[in-house]
């Protein structure tokens, strides 16, 4: 008798603790839901699959960059955990060839900056290569990036974000986010522009004023086709880098590279061709440079890089044609489609269109997301995928939120926000268990962010 009413409070608990947070996350969703806010709501446990709570669960909204946690998952499931990007160089001949695999770290200032690494060390590596082959010229630099199609703007993205670091173009070979830094300092009464990498590859037109007071408002107009950045605003003192979108990444590559070499003595003789590279039977490997699918993916789901979302998908789509090339954003979808699909997942829950969730034509339900989020969890591979997500007051694209000694470090999540976007899915950690989550809020307002914080925190208080 006693075993059965000790049973019999133990239910009655859980279920006391269920209507807490039911009746909680109703008073949240409500909030919001009575104006023109539409919000999604689903919440599962992943030891057993039940629903712990759903609102709209199974109502397609875009979802932002929370569509990078379907790229990433279905990169894994195409590729594998163990999915290296290579990027080889080699001689033909007197050329010099670099085979791009599509790699979006090359580079990458944040990636070497963790390996505590020269953000240019990649170009100086080639040119001590040669060196130590004594190599003292060359004649043609060749550029293949022949591993991705040559539609490198995705056609729905919006036009005036094109500029921008985020909506860069997509190529087979990739260098520096696709991106220029540009630096505007007074000096002498003048502003004086600076460029990180320094290269003659774009042309700058100087029209920023300096000013004694006031915040810089230094920005770049890059004239589209082209790569002429006009600077513009206001620069008091010295700037923030400002980063610009580049045309032609795999040109730019090679120009860099060419300008490394002649600084470094070596004569370059010849032009610099973007073409297929000859075969491999005449291919002298000089370096190849390979990133693991894990950096990628901590790049793009911690810290929300649009340039990995989109090279994963087109990884993948290149991945499963005979000849290995010619990756696209069709191909993609098509695959990352079929891989929801098979989840069970309905297709009238989602309308897939990028990587990284810039289109406002991507649809997600989220119960298509904690579908997604508990097929990873009961992977072998969960706790290093968990790993590339943001932490709550720790690092990422939340860092700045759940910073309260009760939340942080227990919310492990991937963002997302576009204009009138906002959303937020992963796992957190409870006293009763973890617990995955996925809110989706579009026709946001001023208010969205903090009840979308307030569900998750509500999800750990209540979980008892």
């Amino acid at each position: 008798m006693k075993i059965l009413i000790v049973y019999v409070l133990v239910l009655a608990t859980g279920g006391r603790c269920l209507a807490d947070l039911g009746g909680r996350l109703d008073s949240i969703v409500a909030s919001q839901t009575q104006g023109k806010v539409r919000m999604g709501v689903h919440i599962l446990n992943p030891r057993t699959g039940s629903v712990i709570y759903s609102r709209n669960a199974s109502t397609p909204l875009i979802p932002a960059s929370n569509m990078k946690l379907i790229t990433t998952a279905s990169a894994l499931n195409y590729l594998g955990p163990d999915f290296f990007y290579q990027t080889r160089v080699g001689l033909v001949g007197d050329n010099l060839v670099v085979i791009g695999s599509g790699d979006p770290l090359l580079g990458d200032k944040s990636t070497t900056e963790k390996l505590s690494f020269d953000p240019r060390w990649m170009l100086k590596d080639i040119s001590e290569q040669l060196h130590a082959g004594n190599i003292t010229a060359i004649n043609d630099i060749i550029i293949d990036s022949t591993v991705f199609d040559d539609e490198r703007v995705h056609p729905n993205w919006p036009r005036d974000d094109l500029n921008k670091w985020y909506a860069c173009e997509v190529s087979g070979l990739n260098y520096n986010g696709n991106c220029i830094e540009i630096i505007a300092e007074v000096v002498g009464g003048k502003v004086d522009i600076s460029l990180d990498p320094q290269t003659a590859f774009v042309e700058i037109i100087n029209k920023c004023t300096p000013a004694s007071k006031g915040p810089d408002t230094v920005w770049g107009a890059r004239q589209p086709g082209s790569n002429i950045i006009t600077v513009m605003g206001t620069c008091n003192k010295k700037c923030q880098p400002v980063r610009v979108a580049i045309d032609r990444p795999p040109a730019f590559f090679g120009y860099l590279l060419a300008e490394e070499l002649k600084r470094s003595g070596i004569t370059v003789r010849g032009r610099l061709i973007e073409k297929e590279a000859p075969a491999d039977n005449k291919f002298r490997t000089v370096a190849i440079y390979r990133s693991s699918i894990w950096d990628v993916l901590v790049r793009c789901n911690r810290d929300s890089l649009g340039l990995a979302a989109e090279c994963l998908l087109k990884t993948v789509s290149a991945s499963q044609e005979a000849n290995g090339r010619g990756g696209s954003w069709a191909g993609g979808r098509q695959l990352n489609g079929q891989y929801l699909l098979s989840l069970g997942i309905p297709p009238d829950q989602f309308v897939i269109d990028d990587g990284s969730g810039l289109s406002e034509k991507n649809r997600l339900t989220t119960n298509a997301l904690a579908t997604v989020l508990l097929k990873l969890y009961r992977d072998h591979n969960w706790e290093h995928f968990k790993e590339t997500l943001a932490v709550g007051g720790t690092e990422g694209t939340i860092e700045k939120y759940f910073g309260e000694p009760k939340y942080k470090g227990k919310v492990f999540a991937k963002t997302g926000y576009i204009g009138g976007v906002k959303a937020l899915s992963g796992v957190c950690v409870t006293p009763a268990g973890d617990r995955i989550f996925s809110i989706i809020t579009n026709n946001t307002n001023g208010a969205t962010r903090q009840a979308i914080n307030d569900i998750v925190k509500a999800i750990i208080d209540e979980s008892k």
